[in-house]
């Protein structure tokens, strides 16, 4: 897609778990939808509603909560301020009276069964997530609209370009990570530097900023609530959460109350290895954990994988004096661009690519951002996300029950510490003499996604989702 221009706040975008491309994406296509509808002066003629969800959406959507995302879009809610706990209270609420209250104040009758369709066998040439809305008008007439949901939440309506936003002017243009390496060589700026720049294209420096720290602060409550909420997840899978066991046991009898004393008891701890993996791999289960439990996560860049760079940048917080604010907005904004190159030249979407577009991405993302912020140079930083990216190529996306749970959530884990392998081996390197650039990673990574059979794309037709009894407990 030449020319996308993609900002920090596309990669990360606050949201509901427990699926960007199949949660996020579908709730934003809806509210496009009503907002469609208003701008053609019709939403009030609107007299029923219905859904037509195709591929993917359709195979997994009831796993992914697509339905639950649709519903509560059409009726208005935003997935960045809905209150997570009355999730199930609205949506029983619009099974039992069959009634949606469009946009948030035309009520129409709704049938669950017979008004939000799944097309198990039918899928859409342009991408496997589709879904179309069709509203009946009181005049007779019909609107139909398609859109796509086309990974990390990002959404293209049908007959638009998935580019199509306000173009402006960015000082350095980056579609490849050979064209940000130039622009850091001639300028001599570091990648989040580069980054800052061109986000200055969009607002003031100091939105910016705000906006960061806006999408960490919903980071680290996110981090904390996951490491002190034990249970089972939903979905049937029975699966038990382990953050807060792990969380516990790691911490002692100790109880702390906030983030801040959590987080320095943790660091007060030690430096022994098994202990900084163990506690990398808690960070990673509770997010994961919020996020299918449709807690409220930071895309980065995904749902599925959005415990990766927390994990890593709590990693950097907690054990590398890395707990400033300069030094948090340097590391999601270099993680941010290392993202946008692999949408760019490859894909974000699980259903396009399998989980080495969600897991691999994400680990490159926080790779190149630990590598950085260890004051890694610009080719020691590409060089970090490269070799994360290597090391998931292939990785398939075969979600059991089509919850984002088994495999999902354990592969968050996997990622943050191979995030942190590769930095480190990217810091002890020198990269003038690596073999594989993070280009060819990137274009091998979409060769292999094209070469993939679909049933490793989120289908849940393949993989452990067909060889694991879904009765299973254990995760």
């Amino acid at each position: 897609m030449p020319n996308e221009q993609i900002s920090v706040f596309d990669i990360f975008k606050i949201g509901i778990g427990p699926s960007s491309s199949h949660t996020l994406g579908p709730w934003r296509a809806a509210q496009q939808f009503t907002n469609s509808l208003a701008s053609q002066g019709v939403l009030n003629n609107v007299e029923q509603v219905k859904i037509l969800l195709y591929g993917s959406l359709a195979k997994t959507g009831k796993g992914h909560g697509t339905d639950i995302a649709i519903l509560l879009g059409l009726a208005g809610g935003d997935p960045v301020t809905f209150d997570v706990n009355a999730i199930d209270s609205t949506i029983a609420q619009i099974k039992t009276a069959q009634k949606l209250m469009l946009a948030g104040h035309l009520e129409i009758n709704f049938s669950y069964p017979d008004d939000l369709i799944f097309l198990f066998t039918e899928s859409l040439p342009f991408h496997p997530n589709a879904v179309t809305f069709q509203a009946f008008l009181n005049n007779g007439k019909a609107v139909s609209e398609t859109y796509y949901s086309i990974g990390g939440g990002f959404v293209v309506k049908e007959g638009q370009d998935s580019s199509e936003k306000e173009q402006v002017e960015l000082p350095f243009p980056v579609e490849k990570a050979s064209e940000l390496l130039h622009w850091c060589l001639t300028t001599g700026l570091k990648v989040s530097e580069i980054v800052m720049e061109n986000e200055a294209a969009w607002r003031p420096e100091a939105e910016t900023r705000k906006g960061i720290l806006q999408h960490y602060q919903v980071i680290k409550e996110c981090i904390y609530r996951g490491c002190h909420t034990a249970g089972f997840l939903p979905g049937g899978l029975d699966v038990a959460r382990r953050a807060a066991k792990l969380n516990q046991r790691l911490i002692g009898d100790q109880t702390y109350t906030d983030y801040d004393s959590w987080t320095k008891a943790i660091r007060n701890g030690g430096t022994d290895f098994n202990y900084i993996l163990d506690w990398v791999s808690c960070f990673a289960l509770a997010v994961n954990e919020e996020n299918a439990a449709f807690g409220r996560v930071v895309t980065a860049p995904t749902n599925g994988a959005a415990g990766v760079i927390p994990a890593v940048l709590q990693y950097f917080i907690t054990f590398c004096d890395g707990y400033t604010e300069d030094k948090i907005i340097q590391f999601i904004a270099c993680a941010s661009e290392i993202g946008s190159i692999f949408k760019k030249g490859a894909t974000i979407s699980a259903a396009m690519g399998g989980c080495q577009a969600e897991i691999g991405v994400s680990s490159a993302m926080a790779a190149a951002a630990l590598t950085e912020c260890l004051g890694g140079s610009q080719r020691q930083v590409l060089m970090a996300a490269e070799i994360a990216m290597e090391h998931h190529l292939g990785l398939t996306c075969d979600p059991i029950g089509g919850l984002v749970q088994i495999p999902c959530i354990e592969r968050n884990t996997m990622g943050a510490i191979k995030a942190i392998t590769a930095s480190q081996l990217a810091l002890q390197s020198n990269p003038d003499k690596a073999k594989v650039s993070l280009d060819a990673v990137v274009n091998t990574m979409w060769e292999t996604a094209l070469d993939m059979n679909s049933k490793y794309k989120e289908t849940s037709d393949g993989g452990l989702a067909t060889n694991i009894p879904i009765s299973l407990p254990e995760c």
